[in-house]
């Protein structure tokens, strides 16, 4: 949708809606879910009025950034409960780094006394009518419930939440080294208190892909709609590069960035060269790090793989998006991917993306805007990405064709802007009192 049917649908209401946000999770200098609370946080704020409930661990690095024009910060404090049963997660975990299952279930008692803050501290202001609605950014788990959703006069809005992507049953050994074995209690948060009345109350739910929305439909009837919770910062993430990827008879240059975790598998991202004379000449670059670290440059020296697999270490979100413009083909076989947002970040780099044809990777990259790998098992799995990497390097035209088209499709539909735009749309439709609408632009 353009940004004249923006304002077209928008009704000509030029009011401000003042708007309170719950983000636990929010912070400028954290990766993954807190940058994200943050930028959507900002860009809310650049087209309504905005108060921030944040958690105190937040402000630190908040107020470093510096004032943010329309957005308020407050800092709620419930370390009373999170700062013990954070301690007790860590060491049921072995670190921070695995066993997100069990991480989420430790967060229901942190989080309700977060809102309960968030309810203490805001409740006379939300009697008096000082909000137009509340919105729960963050957290984005949807196994997570609200305590203040029951509470309220004017609706409430959670999400984008994101979740429900089963692990594929041919990496049931990943599973076992992420430390997931509690992930067969994850229904039991169906039924846990204040979860029911979270969806019966909530005026919208703001669901990312499929496999989430699976989930949340019959939680809340016609009060679902699709919204990834993935967004860009095009001053960051954008393809004024040198060249565009795959033009020229290279050599080519691959990347993988992430954690270094099992479920990612940087692994077939770096055996995909070993043995593979059609990708000689061509390179890997690994950007992160994380708990497989190890076993990866132990690969690399088994393999001879030296020369053509470079480990770049952790580099802030400007050092990436530079390499993202500097190299051709970004390389993401991670088979649980809820979000994916650094494959919008690598599209809107101007990069080729070869990923999973599975959860948010295989949507985003989908329909000629990438290539998407079939999940098999390992060995077949490795040979799959090597196969699709070759091809590139045999058909680079093509390659280029794929890196325009997922250019493209992240410029139009996930820059922070576009996004709280869309937001605004909906938050007009409740305050209207219209019907729920899917608007369907992330299909």
């Amino acid at each position: 949708m353009a940004g004249t049917d923006l304002a077209r649908e928008s009704g000509g209401n030029d009011k401000r809606l003042s708007i309170l946000l719950l983000a636990d999770d929010c912070n400028p200098e954290w990766p993954s879910l807190p940058i994200v609370g943050y930028k959507y946080a900002l860009a809310l704020g650049r087209v309504a009025r905005v108060v921030v409930a944040t958690h105190v661990r937040n402000r630190e690095n908040i107020e470093k950034a510096g004032p943010q024009p329309g957005v308020e910060f407050v800092f709620l404090d419930n370390e009373r409960v999170a700062a013990p049963i954070y301690r007790l997660a860590t060491w049921l975990r072995g670190g921070s780094e695995v066993a997100w299952s069990t991480n989420m279930i430790m967060q229901y008692l942190p989080y309700l006394a977060f809102e309960r803050e968030a309810w203490k501290h805001f409740r006379k202001e939300l009697r008096a009518g000082g909000f137009d609605l509340v919105h729960r950014i963050t957290p984005m788990t949807p196994t997570l419930p609200s305590y203040i959703a029951g509470k309220l006069a004017v609706p409430f809005v959670i999400g984008p939440l994101n979740g429900n992507l089963p692990w594929p049953r041919e990496f049931r050994s990943e599973q076992k080294r992420e430390r997931e074995r509690l992930r067969v209690l994850r229904n039991v948060a169906k039924h846990l208190p204040y979860a029911r009345k979270t969806y019966a109350r909530a005026a919208l739910v703001l669901a990312g892909f499929e496999h989430t929305m699976q989930e949340l439909r019959p939680l809340a009837p016609g009060r679902v709609v699709n919204f990834p919770e993935i967004g860009y910062d095009p001053a960051i993430f954008h393809a004024a590069r040198k060249a565009p990827a795959f033009v020229g008879p290279g050599p080519y240059r691959f990347l993988f960035a992430g954690r270094l975790v099992p479920y990612k598998l940087p692994d077939v991202a770096v055996l995909a060269f070993a043995d593979a004379p059609e990708l000689a000449g061509h390179s890997l670059h690994i950007v992160g790090d994380g708990p497989e670290m190890a076993r990866l440059r132990e690969i690399v020296a088994s393999r001879g793989l030296q020369d053509i697999v470079h480990f770049e270490g952790r580099r802030s979100q400007a050092e990436l998006a530079q390499m993202m413009r500097d190299f051709d083909g970004f390389v993401f076989p991670s088979i649980r991917e809820l979000g994916a947002g650094v494959v919008i970040e690598a599209m809107a780099c101007g990069m080729t993306c070869f990923v999973a044809d599975y959860g948010a990777p295989g949507h985003l990259a989908g329909r000629g805007r990438g290539v998407t790998v079939p999940i098999r098992e390992h060995p077949g799995y490795v040979a799959a990405f090597r196969q699709a990497l070759a091809g590139a390097v045999a058909d680079p035209a093509t390659a280029a064709a794929q890196a325009t088209a997922g250019q493209s499709y992240a410029e139009t539909l996930y820059p922070w802007d576009r996004k709280a735009q869309e937001t605004m749309l909906y938050y007009r439709d409740l305050l209207a009192g219209r019907p729920v609408r899917d608007r369907g632009d992330y299909d």
